[in-house]
């Protein structure tokens, strides 16, 4: 099943980094960040998830919690989040399930070829569980601080 923004979440359950169960209904009352990258230890993944790492405690202040997800497995994930200090958790989708439900999924060419590889992208649920915002096929620079703004933004709307 596909996602739709300002609809809930569709089921799904993944394992993060820490052992950490992350569900459609696992961090209700919470602000959930999604981000889907392509891969550990590139130079795009690596400087975003540096970005998301240096502005982990706004977040965090703005009532959200912030999970990385790409197709790598466990112990690349445990590697990446140890050599850049990530504060937050990454969640292994090796199968691909969590990429083909928010349709992350790409034909891209590389070297002339074409791949299948993860369209670098954000998605921001709200406490009620559901997708209020999607950023696809976006640049690293400046995204993390729209993510953010948006965050805060969702925040105040949820305090007044």
């Amino acid at each position: 099943m596909a996602i739709v923004v300002d609809k809930p979440l569709p089921e799904f359950e993944a394992i993060a980094t820490g052992g950490v169960k992350v569900s459609n209904t696992s961090h209700l009352g919470q602000i959930m960040v999604l981000y889907f990258y392509p891969k550990d230890n590139t130079p795009g993944c690596t400087t975003e998830a540096m970005q998301f790492r240096d502005k982990y405690k706004d977040f965090v202040k703005a009532g959200a919690v912030v999970f990385g997800v790409s197709r790598d497995n466990m112990a690349s994930h445990d590697n990446f989040k140890h050599q850049l200090e990530l504060p937050f958790e990454l969640i292994s989708d090796n199968e691909e399930k969590m990429c083909h439900m928010f349709g992350v999924v790409k034909n891209k060419i590389m070297y002339g070829k074409k791949v299948k590889g993860i369209e670098r992208s954000t998605f921001l649920i709200n406490a009620k569980g559901i997708l209020v915002h999607e950023w696809r096929g976006l640049k690293v620079p400046g995204h993390v601080e729209q993510v953010l703004k948006a965050v805060k933004a969702l925040k105040k709307a949820a305090t007044a």
